[in-house]
């Protein structure tokens, strides 16, 4: 594996016309890194888990925003294809592929193309190809070199460059903690599962944002609140962390509000909707809507009555040994106090009068 610091000589651009490429000069003279892989991918969801955790590590270094659509970062992609067992045949290299589903979707055309020419008794030519998103092929560019044909020459500009071992280590000793680091950390620091982990480290926003949620909190709950509703509510509204309505500080707000009892989960997932709606902190939202649960005994006792007086023949049935109604009873005296009655009350008040 090697790391090549180039400058950018621009961008071809072949989506823009039927029959004619264009060329980007915006990025000339960007200095960019290539890094050229081993040959040990085996196949397109091989590449395609590669590029993802290449770009991960990336972002987190802060060297790439990774974004490919915009080409920050692309895949030159080199394919060849053998029987087990066989050297390595010609290879075709499939030119600026600008994102990961397209690598994946490459490979496998240009695997599939030259499978096609040596089962026909054809030989595969070393060539530079594109790839065709709209019609999943690969298409010839231009023969391809080998390496004397490129015309390398020292540049005298360039001087050599030497590393010193000290700045090597300092640097080293600085980096900041990277996605497989943290993810093993979220695991046995918080206890979440390994896929659980893995989707929270998928960037450094979200890290970051899940930490400062989970810190003095249940962490737990912490990553099950930002993987369901809060993934949700991004996910409809077209979002990202970056301009989210609902900051870290107020989900971590609202998390607090359940655990001291403040609302129970049901108001909770109703206090999110107008937290996504409207922007206002959880402690607003309570307040102005009167939503804190209620755990009033008294209260509580004389919900209990009015449902099992309403409901003579169901208090009956499960006398008589249908403890499956309970269910329905709890869920009648929640539906008469608003959803606002303290669960585990209702619970016990009920248990008490059936």
């Amino acid at each position: 594996t090697r790391l090549h610091l180039e400058q950018d000589a621009g961008k071809s651009l072949h989506d823009q016309h039927p029959t004619k490429s264009f060329i980007d000069l915006n990025r000339s003279g960007v200095a960019l890194m290539e890094i050229v892989s081993e040959p040990d991918l085996r196949t397109p969801e091989e590449a395609g888990a590669y590029l993802r955790k290449l770009r991960t590590i990336l972002r987190y270094l802060g060297t790439c925003d990774g974004n490919m659509e915009e080409g920050s970062m692309r895949a030159d992609v080199n394919v060849s294809v053998r029987k087990h067992g066989e050297p390595f045949r010609t290879r075709c290299e499939v030119k600026n592929v600008n994102s990961v589903r397209f690598v994946m979707q490459a490979i496998e055309a240009e695997a599939a193309r030259q499978v096609d020419v040596w089962e026909s008794g054809g030989t595969v030519q070393q060539e530079t190809r594109l790839f065709d998103p709209a019609r999943n092929e690969t298409r010839s560019l231009r023969s391809k070199e080998d390496a004397h044909d490129y015309r390398y020459f020292p540049d005298p500009d360039l001087l050599p460059l030497v590393l010193d071992e000290a700045w090597v280590a300092e640097l080293r000793a600085n980096l900041p903690e990277l996605p497989d680091a943290k993810r093993a950390r979220f695991v046995s620091q918080h206890g979440l599962s390994p896929y659980d982990a893995a989707v929270l480290v998928a960037d450094q926003e979200t890290a970051a944002f899940y930490e400062t949620v989970a810190t003095g909190r249940d962490a737990k709950l912490a990553a099950n609140w930002m993987m369901g509703d809060f993934f949700a509510a991004l996910n409809r509204t077209g979002r990202s962390i970056g301009d989210s309505p609902v900051s870290a500080a107020s989900l971590g707000q609202l998390l607090d509000l359940l655990a001291d009892q403040t609302i129970n989960g049901r108001i909770a997932k109703e206090v999110f909707e107008a937290m996504v709606d409207t922007g206002d902190g959880p402690a607003v939202i309570v307040d102005a809507r009167g939503l804190r649960q209620v755990t009033d005994t008294g209260a509580i006792d004389a919900a209990v009555d009015a449902v099992l007086a309403a409901n003579p023949d169901k208090l009956a049935e499960y006398r008589s040994g249908k403890d499956k109604l309970f269910g329905f009873f709890v869920g009648q005296v929640m539906k008469a106090m608003g959803g606002k009655g303290n669960p585990a009350l209702v619970n016990d008040a009920l248990k008490a009068r059936l």
